[in-house]
């Protein structure tokens, strides 16, 4: 039975702004991720996808900060550990993070091999820069990245080859769990496939043990992911696995998600597109019901006063609504017969 490299237990963080407001951005969010597997995390902007990323960490940083639950990496609990301890001993070992915008992330003015010094000998002390640049050249290499990458300036590098160029610095530790928050995004179609082809590279040659892939496109996810988790207003609404989720969504919102992108894909390039009615509610207070009540289609009076748990679908799946599955799928069926 495969292990499992991250386990959150009811997350919650928050921001906090200079009026001294708690924006609650994570609100008891629990998922795993075994070894071996990849788990995708949708939904649209302002959800609460990168601040679970960094949550997931452990390293906070104001305005961020932590509220309660557990983390445990690697059979490591590391939400009571001090930063300076989590920045020696987990970031980069246990659990990496590939940050948005990656390709803007490097300093112009440093060379690619620089960055890579920096990182081993945080944790390596006696590390020598002839062995970093062989153990650098190695992985570059392996990773389909020339190993000229190395004396060149990220300004010399396109954005396709600076992302790809951040994710290796990512694994350079051969972190047990890689955490990628929309890689991507803002790379033409050609760099897409070559970034999603090299994290795909990592698992399946064991250089990472788990992966966590964040976007906005749910359909992206079915071609990278075993699992998806679809978040909204800080929390989980669905998760389940990748191609129930992407052709078959229970719950309105990951419905509304799939209507409202293009895909490619057979059996859903045909879908007309639908706009998710409203805006997400303000998370300095949040509903006392669902999150998603005042823009569901589906909505009845107690959607806005109950608090609902996630609950069991037939397939293993989980969703968060009052409605059983069965209605909500009738209610999808006759949406489409009066196509």
């Amino acid at each position: 039975m495969a292990n499992t490299m991250l386990e959150v237990k009811e997350l919650s963080t928050k921001y906090i702004t200079r009026f001294r407001e708690d924006v609650y951005a994570v609100d008891r969010v629990s998922l795993a991720v075994k070894e071996g597997r990849s788990l995708g995390i949708a939904g649209e902007s302002g959800c609460g996808k990168s601040t679970l990323a960094l949550s997931l960490m452990g390293y906070y940083f104001p305005p961020l900060h932590y509220t309660s639950g557990e983390i445990i990496i690697n059979g490591k609990n590391i939400s009571g550990m001090k930063p300076d301890d989590v920045r020696k001993s987990i970031l980069g070992r246990e659990i990496a993070y590939i940050p948005q915008a990656a390709m803007n992330a490097l300093n112009p003015t440093r060379k690619i091999i620089h960055f890579i010094e920096d990182v081993i000998m945080e944790h390596e002390v006696y590390a020598t820069k002839k062995d970093i640049y062989e153990r650098a050249k190695k992985l570059f290499e392996t990773l389909g990245l020339p190993a000229e990458v190395l004396q060149k300036y990220p300004v010399e590098l396109s954005g396709g080859m600076k992302q790809r160029t951040v994710i290796a610095i990512s694994v350079l530790l051969l972190p047990k769990v890689l955490i990628a928050d929309e890689p991507s995004s803002a790379l033409d179609v050609t760099s897409q496939k070559m970034v999603i082809k090299m994290l795909r590279h990592l698992m399946e040659a064991g250089m990472i043990s788990s992966m966590i892939f964040i976007t906005h496109e749910l359909p992206l996810l079915y071609n990278v992911v075993d699992d998806i988790m679809v978040m909204y207003a800080g929390q989980i609404v669905e998760t389940g696995a990748s191609r129930e989720m992407v052709f078959d969504p229970i719950h309105p919102y990951s419905k509304g998600l799939m209507g409202s992108i293009i895909v490619p894909e057979q059996g859903l390039r045909d879908v007309k597109l639908t706009a998710i009615p409203g805006v997400p509610p303000n998370l300095k207070k949040p509903p006392a019901g669902c999150r998603f009540a005042e823009r569901c289609r589906f909505v009845r009076p107690e959607c806005l006063v109950t608090n609902v748990s996630l609950r069991q679908a037939g397939d293993g799946r989980a969703y968060r609504c009052i409605l059983p599955e069965a209605e909500l799928r009738e209610a999808y069926a006759r949406e489409e017969h009066k196509k």
